[in-house]
């Protein structure tokens, strides 16, 4: 998946923990021995198998994991004949849903309530609020930040883009350099490791990856009272910096270089977000139409 694809790591964390949970529900018969025996029967078992609770789109995007894992077993002569075509997915239409995002009330009273807990997890998860509430980072580009991507003198923010792999300098933000500032001087424990962001308990190390931050907002929005809508992760926080700079009447393009969009097509769904904004340009319903 790296050396030829090329593919992000959370994307290839994503492919092999599906290839982890289809041999472990196979059991005995995902050893190398007997995996050459499974059927399309096995496939849709294990299909059946999936929570009932899961969204469409997560069950279209496991069933691509799934198509990835049996193809790669074919190519390699574990099993005998290729059965990624007969993994059925449910149909998802571009741009079908609106993308969850947080009101600006919302992120302000989640800043507000973070900045009020001096302890040093407090320091770090606002300081974490900071960067995803400023510039609407990913969340494996907040956990991979180091201390060698932040210029205190130039006041430059350097992100290695998790998915696209770019990079990409921002401005180093008063109000974000103070947080970081914070965080370092009162709140990061005494490691070796050159992540900025350490865990709070002993083995002091980084945060591993992103995943780990929905845990994280998770207590601070119940903290702070906020119930939003849809989505309460990380990306929540970067929808709402792009409808702010929709409503900014920021080009879109420049909307997509600083989420680190590779094309223009990944920036469109964030113009649903502007909903209100919307609704002003809509045009008036003809009366027989109403009719």
């Amino acid at each position: 998946m790296h050396d030829v694809r090329g593919l992000a790591p959370e994307t290839m964390r994503g492919r092999s923990a599906e290839a982890r949970r289809f041999l472990c529900w196979l059991g005995e018969r995902g050893n190398r021995q007997k995996l050459a025996g499974i059927t399309t029967a096995d496939i849709d078992k294990y299909r059946m198998h999936q929570p009932s609770s899961q969204r469409r789109v997560t069950l279209k995007r496991r069933a691509t994991e799934l198509r990835c894992f049996l193809r790669f077993l074919y190519a390699t002569g574990r099993i005998v004949c290729d059965l990624a075509p007969s993994v059925i997915s449910p149909t998802v239409y571009a741009f079908e849903n609106v993308p969850s995002s947080l009101r600006p009330e919302e992120v302000a009273a989640v800043l507000n309530a973070a900045r009020k807990d001096r302890s040093p997890r407090g320091r770090r998860d606002y300081a974490i609020l900071m960067l995803l509430a400023t510039y609407g980072l990913r969340a494996g580009e907040v956990t991979s930040l180091r201390l060698s991507n932040i210029d205190w003198r130039n006041e430059r923010l350097r992100i290695r883009h998790s998915k696209t792999g770019g990079h990409l300098e921002l401005p180093l933000f008063p109000r974000v350099g103070n947080a970081l500032l914070d965080y370092l001087q009162k709140g990061r424990p005494k490691t070796e490791a050159r992540e900025v962001f350490i865990r709070t308990c002993a083995p002091y190390r980084h945060l591993r990856n992103g995943s780990v931050l929905h845990r994280i907002l998770h207590k601070r929005l119940v903290a702070a009272g906020v119930s939003p809508r849809g989505k309460r992760g990380p990306h929540a926080f970067r929808h709402g910096v792009a409808v702010s700079m929709l409503r900014a009447a920021v080009p879109a393009k420049e909307i997509g270089d600083v989420l680190g969009h590779r094309s223009a097509a990944s920036t469109i769904p964030y113009l649903k977000l502007a909903t209100e904004d919307l609704r002003r340009v809509a045009l008036e319903i003809p009366a027989e139409v109403q009719a």
